[in-house]
């Protein structure tokens, strides 16, 4: 195996994962923690139940609500459901958004597993997909670091994310309820809502959306090329112009409502990171703002 994972890993354990340690206190270390949940007994509804729990089936047999009881694992499984196509290379910087995608998986990966949770992977485009099990301890972020020093999607394949395959085969990989972290710009094929919503009625979902600035808001460089990442096709644009602003503007902002109502109807807890933004922020965001859902 190359020596570049390694230092990968090095590098992000030291710069990223001993900070966040002391920016949260080793808080990140429960907030994830526990979530592998087990169907154990039903009873009748109280009040102070979680409305998420009833059994609706069982509660139309029986003329009565009745509320599933679970058993809280002290282990959890984690699934990092990780989106490897055309998309994800672009970027302006060299920050890019696959980089921030493979620091980002790899940091989760390594935290998880410290306190000896179970970590898979689900590496997707197209034409290749990879599925890494579940296993704990470093040499399985070891094991994703080398994977994602691969190659990723060809540039300009000509066709989109195949979004909903990809949060199928998540769902197929990860039969007992997990936690799942999908790490995508969400760029494809529409029709993933409804396969992202099953995917979170049976598993903790959080979405990390990853998103390059000048995808939301276009800099103002005069004439240029712009090429669909996945489909290859180039087109010249005049980006001084105000019209095309102004309409560009409109229509990045309608994608963005649209994108956050999916999110929401899906349940899930979604977070959008882009490719300039300092990933231990991001992480103590993240963190904090599951902590708030959990509660």
């Amino acid at each position: 195996m190359s020596r570049v994972p390694e230092r990968l890993l090095n590098r992000l354990e030291w710069q990223v994962i001993r900070r966040l340690d002391g920016r949260l206190q080793g808080a990140y270390r429960t907030v994830w923690h526990g979530m592998g949940i087990d169907f154990t007994d039903l009873r009748t509804y109280t009040p102070e139940d979680d409305v998420r729990h009833i059994d609706w089936n069982v509660t139309a047999r029986m003329d009565e609500t009745f509320v599933r009881q679970y058993t809280e694992e002290r282990e959890l499984t984690a699934w990092l459901v990780l989106d490897r196509s055309a998309s994800m290379l672009g970027g302006t910087d060299e920050q890019g958004k696959d980089s921030v995608l493979r620091d980002l998986a790899i940091c989760l990966a390594r935290i998880l597993s410290q306190n000896g949770n179970r970590v898979g992977a689900v590496l997707f485009d197209n034409d290749r997909q990879r599925v890494i099990p579940p296993r704990t301890g470093r040499n399985q972020a070891l094991l994703l670091a080398h994977e994602l020093a691969k190659p990723g999607a060809a540039d300009g394949s000509g066709a989109s994310t195949d979004l909903a395959g990809m949060l199928r085969l998540a769902a197929t990989v990860s039969r007992r309820r997990s936690l799942v972290f999908v790490l995508s710009d969400f760029i494809g094929e529409p029709g993933w809502d409804r396969p992202l919503a099953m995917l979170s009625h049976r598993h903790e979902v959080v979405t990390v959306r990853i998103v390059d600035p000048v995808e939301l808001d276009l800099p103002d460089l005069g004439l240029v090329f712009v090429q669909d990442a996945e489909t290859g096709e180039q087109l010249l644009v005049d980006t001084s112009d105000p019209m095309l602003r102004r309409r560009l503007g409109i229509e990045v902002q309608g994608r963005e409502t649209a994108v956050a109502e999916t999110m929401r109807q899906a349940g899930v807890t979604a977070h959008r990171i882009t490719t300039d933004q300092d990933l231990i922020g991001a992480l103590v965001d993240m963190v904090r703002r599951s902590r708030r859902r959990r509660g």
